[in-house]
C-alpha cells in the first residue's frame, strides 16, 4: 500500500443543486468525516465537485475507510489515487509504480485525462498522448487499445496536484442524509422494511425507527434481530433511535372484540396512529413503510387506503411498485437479507386471520374498530415506549 494513497469521492446529484448546493456539500463532508472517524485521522475537503480524503499518518485503516466511503449517500463514484507533481514525467513515474501490478495483469491499456486546472500547458488529449506513449515504452508487453482496454489509467490535473488512479468504483449515490427531512420508519424485522428505510435514507432522509413487540408472543431474539437490522442500516443512514413500543394488549383486544377478517387492518391502523405520535414527538414530518402493492392482503389498494385513513402525515412507500425479487436483490446488496430471514416471529405474524379482507370497506372497518377504546390503548402503548440508540460501532446483536 502506497503511503501517499488518497481517496477521491466524486459528487453525484449534488452537483445539480443551485443556490443551496453549498449546504448539501457541507452536509456531505460532515457525513464523510463522521463515518471516517472510526478509522483514524483523515483530512477531508472539497474542490471542483470532488471530495478529497487524505490519511494523516500511518495508523489509518485505509481498507475500513474505503468501505465506509462507498456507503455514504451523495457520493456517485470513489477512486483510490496517488497525487504527484503536475508534470508528465512525474505522472508517468507515479503510474509505473502505483499501477505496476495492474499493468502486469493487463494485456492492453489506455490513458484518460481530465484537465481541471486550465493553466496546465497541455490539454486533455495531449496529456493522454504523452503519458500513454511513455507508459507504452515502459510496459512493451501491454498493447495500447483505446476502445476496449483491460486497464484504463486515469490522470486528473487539478488545482493542488496531478492524480493518478485506476478505475473508479460506484458510490452509494443519492443525496446526503439529513438534507431530505426527518421521518420515522416502521421496522418490522422482515425483508421489506430495512430496504424501504435504506431507500429513503438514500434520498437524504434522516430516520428514526419504530418497532412493535408483543411479548410473550414475540421473543427477545426477535427484538434483537430488529436492533441488528438497525445497526446494519447505520452504515448508510448514520446513528439512529429505535423506538420500541409494546403491542400485546392492543392485539389481544382486537382479537377479543373485532371480526377476524379485519384483524390485520385494524392492527396496522393502530401501528400508524402510534408511529405518527412518535414522529410528532420527534419532530419528524413523514412515516415510511415497506408496503408493496398487492404483496399481501393488507397491501391491496383499498387496504392501504383503510390503513392510511388514521394518519395526517405523508406516508412514504418507496417499495410500492417493486417486485419481491427486486426487493430481495437490494436486501442482499446492502447486507440485511440474511438477518431478515432469521426465523424469529414478529408481531405482524401474531393472530393472523385465516381469510383476511382484501377489498375492505372503510366504514365497516371503522364500525368494527369502534368496539375498542382506541385512544386509551394508544396512550397506554406510548406510555410503555422505550428506545435504543444504535450506532455502526455497536456489537452485533445476533
Amino acid at each position: 500500500m502506497n503511503q501517499q494513497e488518497i481517496f477521491l469521492l466524486k459528487l453525484g446529484e449534488v452537483v445539480l443543486k443551485g443556490l443551496n448546493r453549498r449546504s448539501f456539500e457541507d452536509k456531505l463532508m460532515s457525513n464523510v468525516r463522521r463515518r471516517l472517524r472510526h478509522y483514524g485521522s483523515f483530512q477531508v475537503y472539497i474542490r471542483q465537485s470532488t471530495i478529497y480524503v487524505e490519511p494523516q499518518g500511518d495508523a489509518c485503516d485505509l481498507e475500513g475507510a474505503w468501505g465506509a466511503c462507498k456507503q455514504v449517500f451523495g457520493i456517485a463514484a470513489v477512486a483510490r489515487a496517488v497525487p504527484c507533481e503536475k508534470t508528465v514525467e512525474a505522472i508517468v513515474e507515479t503510474a509505473k509504480t502505483y499501477l505496476r501490478d495492474a499493468f502486469a495483469a493487463a494485456r492492453s491499456f489506455k490513458v484518460e485525462s481530465r484537465r481541471a486546472d486550465k493553466t496546465f500547458r497541455l490539454n486533455s488529449i495531449q496529456i493522454s498522448q504523452a503519458v500513454g506513449g511513455d507508459l507504452a515504452e515502459a510496459f512493451p508487453n501491454v498493447a495500447v487499445d483505446v476502445h476496449n482496454p483491460d486497464l484504463t489509467v486515469f490522470v486528473e490535473i487539478r488545482e493542488k496536484a496531478a492524480y493518478v488512479h485506476g478505475a473508479s468504483e460506484p458510490g452509494a449515490g443519492g443525496l446526503p442524509v439529513g438534507m431530505g427531512g426527518h421521518a420515522v420508519s416502521l421496522l418490522s424485522g422482515g425483508i421489506d422494511s430495512p430496504v424501504s428505510s435504506w431507500m429513503m435514507a438514500r434520498r437524504g432522509v434522516q430516520l428514526e425507527m419504530v418497532h412493535f413487540v408483543s411479548p410473550p408472543y414475540t421473543s427477545q431474539q426477535a427484538q434483537d434481530k430488529v436492533l441488528e437490522l438497525a445497526r446494519q442500516l447505520t452504515a448508510y443512514c448514520g446513528r439512529m433511535l429505535v423506538h420500541i413500543v409494546p403491542f400485546t394488549e392492543i392485539q389481544e383486544e382486537i382479537r377479543r372484540s373485532c371480526p377476524e377478517e379485519y384483524f390485520t387492518l385494524i392492527m396496522r391502523r393502530f401501528m400508524m396512529r402510534i408511529a405518527e405520535a412518535v414522529a410528532k414527538k420527534a419532530g419528524a414530518k413523514a412515516l415510511v413503510t415497506g408496503e408493496s402493492l398487492g404483496q399481501v392482503a393488507s397491501q391491496t389498494m383499498m387496504a392501504l387506503g383503510v390503513t392510511e385513513d388514521v394518519t395526517t402525515m405523508p406516508v412514504l412507500r418507496p417499495l410500492i411498485g417493486m417486485d419481491k425479487v427486486e426487493i430481495i436483490r437490494i436486501a442482499r446488496d446492502i447486507g440485511t437479507f440474511d438477518t431478515s430471514i432469521l426465523p424469529y416471529e414478529d408481531c405482524c405474524t401474531v393472530f393472523t386471520p385465516r381469510h383476511p379482507a382484501t377489498r375492505p370497506d372503510l366504514e365497516a372497518v371503522r364500525t368494527a374498530e369502534a368496539a375498542l377504546d382506541v385512544e386509551g390503548l394508544v396512550a397506554k402503548a406510548l406510555a410503555g415506549e422505550t428506545w435504543v440508540r444504535v450506532k455502526v460501532t455497536d456489537e452485533p446483536k445476533i
